[in-house]
């Protein structure tokens, strides 16, 4: 492994892109891919023609990808990291991904030598942007230690959960409760609006009170002034987060009373078309159900 890790990132989107930066600002040698050359040329990193064409370049290779199909394509597909990825590399996944996948791909790096880490990651984009994500990690503490570093740059917590697959397992698990809080708060604030309560002040109150949550101190009395903080995570990918939430809980024994009606929430934002907008507008799929609400209007409802 070189002195000066170099490290690339293979997903320059919301959460790639800024990451990225964050690291090249750090001082350490960064370049990027993305599919999407637009994406690719505004994350303000050097890029490689390809995924292997970077993983020949660097040390340390982070995904930042939407789904573990995704993530599996990258790695096991043509041109893909596992089929030109040397010994001594360290590839870190910063995805929200199926843990039984992640394992998998343990696995399979571990027979060519290459570590596999599993950083689930929370904050969202203005954290990012910030460097104050946190990064619950799963696999080798020690390729975790040499990689802290880098991820220090945009990381102000970072936790080894255990073996591989644990960092995404308490992804998933913090995940589903952002998302049930932020679906919870956004049908209260739909019906404090139709109550007529002035919302600032009963966000003052619930903040103060035991209803209190990341929603209600972070998002509501941004959303509430209309601006939906734009940039973060969708509602799509909330309901794909959602989802692998589920999917784990049989393989614990565990059965989940509130996840499908969480589920259904997100799954109605997109329906509505708010797929591909930040989940916080779930706010406007509940809205447009029970008349046109929306917060952040000064007149009467639609």
């Amino acid at each position: 492994m070189a002195d000066v890790l170099r490290s690339g990132m293979v997903g320059l989107g919301n959460m790639g892109g800024r990451i990225a930066r964050r690291i090249r600002d750090a001082g350490f040698p960064v370049v990027g891919f993305d599919v999407n050359r637009e994406q690719a040329e505004q994350a303000g990193v050097p890029t490689t023609a390809s995924v292997g064409e970077l993983v020949e370049q660097t040390d340390v290779v982070l995904f930042s990808l939407p789904d573990s199909s995704v993530v599996e394509a990258v790695v096991y597909g043509d041109q893909g990291v596992l089929g030109v990825c040397r010994p001594g590399q360290i590839v870190v996944d910063l995805s929200t991904a199926a843990p039984a996948s992640t394992k998998a791909i343990h696995s399979a790096f571990a027979g060519h030598g290459v570590e596999f880490v599993d950083a689930g990651i929370s904050g969202g984009a203005a954290a990012a942007e910030q460097g104050t994500l946190t990064i619950m990690a799963g696999g080798s503490p020690e390729a975790l230690e040499t990689v802290r570093p880098i991820l220090a740059a945009a990381a102000s917590w970072i936790y080894h959960m255990g073996p591989s697959g644990a960092g995404h397992v308490a992804k998933l698990l913090n995940n589903f409760l952002n998302g049930i809080s932020l679906a919870a708060t956004a049908e209260v604030m739909v019906a404090a609006k139709r109550a007529g309560l002035d919302l600032a002040q009963f966000l003052d109150v619930v903040n103060h009170s035991s209803g209190v949550n990341f929603a209600t101190l972070n998002r509501f009395p941004r959303i509430i002034e209309g601006d939906y903080l734009e940039g973060g995570l969708t509602s799509r990918l909330m309901a794909k987060d959602v989802r692998l939430y589920l999917e784990l809980l049989p393989e614990l024994r565990v059965t989940s009373f509130t996840g499908p009606a969480c589920l259904g929430t997100f799954n109605l934002a997109t329906a509505l078309g708010y797929g591909d907008q930040i989940s916080n507008r779930v706010v406007d799929a509940i809205g447009d159900v029970a008349g046109g609400v929306r917060l952040h209007d000064t007149g009467e409802d639609a």
